[in-house]
């Protein structure tokens, strides 16, 4: 029991202490800055933030179909939004898992082809993420160097995987471990190694992670910052790397802390710093929770029981047995 409770509250409890050391000595000075914003371009950066939804939605569909699942999208961004939902609140990521559970209850799909999708889709952020990091580097001045390795491993390790990739159609194992494994990548190649998935698989990543810039954008612009487009680029390219490592939920703490800290390494004033990393990462997290609720709400309750399920341990086992 413990084990379970220190899971949530120590990741929690890190969390919170960043946001108060970030906020707590300047929250005067905040205050004084969120009087002078232009509503405008709040509203432009939360509508900016559904079109990314959406385009996240169209491409999980095309994983999907490339898996031999027929999903519509209003589903597919469903599944995307009640794992990142929940997501916010549990550590490690593990609301990732809530997808899995979702595609079989609705399309009777292995664990298999439920993980594949996922991973495809991580696969493809990550790589894009970074390949939009290398691009902003020459241009951002005062380049903090310790974020070189951030954006060159994923990248090294992204070519390495589809080396990976091309070669796993040649292993054949009688190991049971070893055949599941082989099988997921099996699935994995099939849906991302074609010429035709990779670019299109890859055009919407960049578009997504282009429009996630832009709602940063428009929060700068919001708040009559000073801008810079390959600051931002780059603050959000390391913020989001960063929140994959699942320290704390969301990324809740980390996210902005990084932020802040490249933003204001670009130029931009510490207090408007601050509060750009706190509203941008702010909109996301809240378009995220309504579009979770209301996703729950339009297919039903179902969707709670499935996600109550990752959480039990003895299901878990008992199925992936049986799977």
């Amino acid at each position: 029991m413990w084990r379970k409770i220190s899971a949530i509250v120590i990741p929690t409890v890190i969390a919170v202490a960043i946001i108060g050391y970030m906020l707590v000595p300047i929250w005067t000075d905040l205050l004084a800055a969120l009087e002078h914003v232009v509503p405008v371009f709040l509203f432009a950066a939360i509508a900016v933030c559904v079109l990314a939804w959406a385009l996240r939605g169209w491409r999980y569909r095309l994983i999907l179909k490339g898996l031999g699942v027929r999903s519509t999208l209003g589903f597919a961004m469903a599944c995307i939004f009640v794992s990142q939902t929940a997501n916010l609140v549990i550590p490690a990521r593990l609301g990732d898992l809530v997808r899995v559970f979702l595609l079989k209850h609705e399309f009777e799909t292995t664990y298999s082809q439920g993980l594949s999708s996922i991973l495809v889709e991580r696969v493809f952020d990550i790589l894009t993420v970074a390949l939009l990091g290398l691009i902003s580097i020459p241009f951002f001045l005062n380049f903090p160097p310790e974020y070189y390795t951030l954006i060159m491993v994923p990248l090294v390790g992204g070519v390495l995987f589809f080396l990976l990739l091309l070669l796993v159609g040649r292993v054949r194992s009688e190991n049971r471990v070893v055949s599941l494994v082989l099988q997921l990548l099996e699935e994995i190649r099939t849906v991302s190694l074609s010429i035709r998935s990779l670019v299109v698989l890859g055009g919407i990543s960049l578009l997504i992670w282009l429009v996630d810039v832009t709602v940063c954008i428009f929060v700068v612009l919001m708040l009559q910052a000073p801008l810079d487009i390959p600051t931002v680029v780059l603050a959000i390219v390391v913020g989001n790397l960063v929140k994959a490592v699942p320290i704390t939920p969301g990324g809740l703490g980390t996210y902005e802390f990084t932020l802040q800290t490249i933003l204001e390494r670009g130029g931009m004033p510490h207090v408007a710093a601050t509060l750009v990393a706190f509203i941008d990462h702010l909109i996301k997290n809240l378009v995220t929770v309504i579009g979770g609720v209301l996703s729950i709400y339009l297919f039903g309750d179902w969707m709670v029981v499935v996600i109550r399920r990752v959480f039990e341990k003895k299901v878990i086992r008992g199925e992936s047995a049986g799977d």
